[in-house]
């Protein structure tokens, strides 16, 4: 059945957190093995993520190649791109005051009294400043940004080359062959790959579980329970911006995207979901010209997730420390985080760095981000998978805008037995079977 991966997902997280309880009952006690061995759970969930990022930078530049071409249009090109932009600097807004509101209110850090003492936090913000942002995003070697999966630079090579393939006609046409070869072998790679999701899954958590406990939970309970009220919210807010241009069909992008925002939420990682997501929007009705262009900018420009999580954490931590922060204050860490979350693209450890910035530029205790690295991967988790949620309704929603939505495929359908095909306008026409078994691109 088409909702077999769904279930092996589902069966992966449940059985990764009783394996971790069992372990961690088992070897909690001793820390050193505790973390040899949630090393070797952690070994299936970083297999996994080595195949994905194997195949992100092909799997871009492919897509986005492709698209550009079959758009035909450089006019099209910036107007997709222009709204974009319009409707990722809105949701980021709404996502930092909605984290703003909610820190406010819930107040988790009250209480906690804790004391500066001036210990570095030991997060790095070096990466972290406008013109190193700007610079890294045009590449100096193809081969390196791709060895890198540095998306930006992959984006801005493949609009040029995209670009170009269109100017130049029907001398580029056998390249556009070849580059539409490209996606449906990189599609059927991605078939291959995500059959090993359920394991990664159950890796991470079995992983996590082992070292820190289900009593991680309990400790920081407050401040996870009320973060994850607050991505509850920001969902909300999402499924009625996209109901206003999508109508009924929103429930329907919620039933096809469960899939990659599971796989993000289980694995803490955007890169995981982001060919599943690929499938799924294709299989909502998103043209390839769209959601190969849109897609890979989103996963740089709309987080949503992290958007609310750098409020969430910059506030908490002033709280603990028993620092008021006058509202106006407030509103300036909003407007700081607005533009200095946009280069994080490429920074490890993204949100814990932002939120390290924001400190220091404000006097405030960098030090309390050691307080909230113990269950740092289950807040990455909810974030995670709202920024996968946020951008495949700005892929749909921007596709409406256009009015290049198509007709949904059915979720359940029968083996076909017939090879993919590409539609005129660039869209993979993916008759995919109800088989993950029997067809290898259902993951």
């Amino acid at each position: 059945m088409r909702n077999r991966l769904t279930a092996f997902i589902l069966i992966g997280m449940v059985a990764g957190v009783l394996t971790g309880y069992v372990a961690n009952l088992w070897v909690g006690g001793d820390d050193a093995t505790a973390k040899e061995v949630a090393g070797y759970f952690h070994l299936l969930a970083d297999i996994f993520l080595h195949l994905i990022k194997m195949i992100i930078a092909p799997l871009v530049f492919s897509t986005l190649v492709a698209g550009i071409a079959h758009m035909g249009d450089s006019a099209a090109l910036g107007r997709i791109g222009g709204r974009a932009l319009a409707w990722f600097i809105i949701a980021s807004l709404i996502s930092l005051t909605l984290g703003l509101i909610l820190v406010n209110f819930f107040q988790p850090g009250a209480g906690l009294n804790l004391v500066r003492s001036g210990v570095d936090a030991g997060v790095s913000t070096e990466g972290l400043n406008f013109r190193d942002f700007v610079l890294h995003i045009f590449p100096t070697s193809m081969i390196g940004a791709m060895a890198e999966n540095s998306i930006l630079q992959i984006v801005v090579f493949s609009l040029f080359v995209g670009v170009a393939l269109t100017a130049i006609g029907e001398k580029g046409k056998p390249i556009v062959t070849v580059i539409e070869a490209m996606v449906e072998l990189m599609l059927q790679v991605t078939g291959y790959v995500m059959r090993v999701a359920p394991l990664a899954v159950f890796g991470a958590l079995a992983s996590s579980i082992t070292v820190q406990g289900l009593g991680v939970l309990q400790t920081y309970g407050e401040l996870v329970g009320e973060f994850y009220i607050a991505i509850f919210c920001l969902w909300g807010l999402l499924f009625l911006a996209g109901s206003l241009f999508l109508g009924k069909r929103m429930i329907k992008l919620v039933r096809y995207v469960r899939e990659p925002i599971l796989i993000a939420f289980s694995t803490a990682s955007s890169e995981a979901a982001y060919p599943k997501m690929l499938e799924q929007l294709d299989r909502f009705g998103v043209p390839r010209r769209i959601y190969s262009f849109v897609l890979p900018l989103g996963y740089s420009f709309n987080l949503d997730g992290s958007m609310m999580y750098a409020t969430f954490a910059t506030i908490f931590i002033a709280q603990a420390y028993g620092i008021d922060l006058p509202m106006t204050t407030q509103i300036t860490i909003l407007l700081v985080l607005m533009v200095t979350s946009k280069g994080i693209a490429a920074v490890p450890r993204a949100s814990l760095v932002v939120v390290a910035a924001t400190l220091g530029q404000f006097d405030l205790p960098v030090e309390g981000i050691a307080f909230i690295l113990a269950v740092d991967h289950f807040m990455d988790m909810g974030r995670t998978a709202t920024n996968v949620l946020g951008n495949a309704i700005a892929t749909s929603v921007i596709t409406k805008w256009e009015g290049m939505l198509e007709v949904e495929e059915p979720e359940d359908v029968p083996h076909p037995k017939a090879p993919a095909h590409t539609t005129s306008d660039g869209r993979r026409g993916l008759e995919l079977a109800s088989d993950m078994v029997d067809d290898p691109r259902k993951g």
